[in-house]
């Protein structure tokens, strides 16, 4: 039987509960054959960092460690099904998310984790060194102000801006064969309107996460 992350952490109450949450929720979104015992000791350690800095860096408004599993370790890997290979930036990564656990989830897959905020990018750089992970490039910079020579098989947004903002942004780096991966909350389609011409969207789906009450949405939208 496959060890659990559970049988890989600290005695601390809190986090022995959150290894068996996390283990639960990949089991639930038929992830657990995606993430072994090894890539889910990574993901707690991220989210033990992630809190421990959050107290000088203001780096997420979930202070509780089994919330970060739910709202944010599960909540990024529940687009893994729709991740295709190939470089993928995270826009406006902020914390690393969903950068980081698709990083831990796919290590022979390159990321850039994008974001204009030099604390944030102190932050992911002392996770890049802690959890040794080679598939994953920090770039400070505005989305509209990076370019690119490499192919991009998509870009990934989770909280960014509004999307017609997140089209104006980042117009310059969707091509005919990138997809912009955006993650949201309620589908409402008033979110639709108002796009810069060019712009389709190909297909919506609806994110089940464990733990998680509140509407998920992921949209592929394509550039015409």
């Amino acid at each position: 039987m496959q060890q659990s992350a559970h049988d890989n952490v600290n005695g601390k109450p809190d986090q022995q509960l959150a290894a068996v949450q996390l283990l639960a929720g990949l089991r639930a979104m038929n992830l657990e054959s995606e993430l072994d015992q090894a890539a889910q000791v990574l993901l707690l350690r991220y989210a033990v960092e992630l809190l421990h800095w959050n107290k000088a860096y203001n780096l997420t408004a979930v202070t509780d460690l089994q919330a970060v599993v739910s709202r944010h370790l599960l909540d990024s890997l529940s687009i893994l099904p729709w991740l295709k290979p190939g470089l993928t930036v995270d826009v406006g990564t902020g914390a690393g998310l969903p950068g980081i656990p698709l990083a831990i989830a796919r290590p022979g897959q390159q990321f850039v984790l994008l974001d204009s905020n030099g604390k944030r990018m102190r932050f992911l750089a002392h996770i890049l060194r802690l959890l040794a992970l080679t598939n994953v490039e920090l770039v400070t910079a505005r989305a509209e102000q990076w370019t690119t020579r490499q192919p991009l098989a998509q870009l990934v947004t989770r909280a960014f801006a509004p999307l017609p903002r997140q089209l104006q942004w980042c117009g310059s780096l969707l091509h005919t064969d990138t997809v912009l991966l955006a993650m949201i909350g309620k589908n409402d389609p008033a979110q639709l309107r108002n796009w810069p011409a060019g712009y389709t969207l190909r297909d919506s789906h609806t994110l089940a996460v464990p733990g998680n009450a509140g509407a998920r949405h992921l949209l592929e939208i394509i550039k015409t």
